[in-house]
C-alpha cells in the first residue's frame, strides 16, 4: 500500500461532549490533510463548539492513526479536552466518517 498517496484527502467529524454544568455541547468540522506517521497517518483538527449555555469551547488536537476496514476505507478516532470557559470544560470522544478525497 503507498500510505504517502493515500494522506491527501481529509474527513469530516461530528460528536458531542460529555455533559458539564448542566449542558453539552456539539463539535464538527473538517479535518487538514493526512500527515504521514511511519506506514500510516494523522490528521490535525481544531474549532469551536456549538453555542449552548451562553458560550462556547475550542478545542485542537491530532487524530489516532487509520483504523482500516477490511473492505477498504479508514477512519480516525478523537479524544481530548475543550479550552476552560465558563467555570468548566468538556471532555470528548469519537471517530470520524470514512475519507473524503
Amino acid at each position: 500500500m503507498n500510505h504517502t498517496a493515500e494522506i491527501y484527502h481529509v474527513h469530516h467529524y461530528s460528536f458531542g461532549t460529555t455533559f458539564e454544568d448542566g449542558h453539552t455541547h456539539r463539535m464538527f468540522g473538517t479535518t487538514t490533510l493526512g500527515i504521514a506517521r511511519g506506514n500510516t497517518h494523522v490528521h490535525h483538527y481544531y474549532g469551536a463548539t456549538t453555542l449552548d449555555d451562553g458560550h462556547v469551547h475550542y478545542y485542537r488536537g491530532v487524530t489516532g492513526p487509520a483504523i482500516y476496514f477490511p473492505g477498504g476505507g479508514h477512519i480516525h478516532y478523537y479524544q481530548g479536552v475543550t479550552t476552560f470557559n465558563d467555570r468548566h470544560r468538556h471532555a470528548y470522544a469519537g471517530n470520524d466518517s470514512p475519507s473524503c478525497p
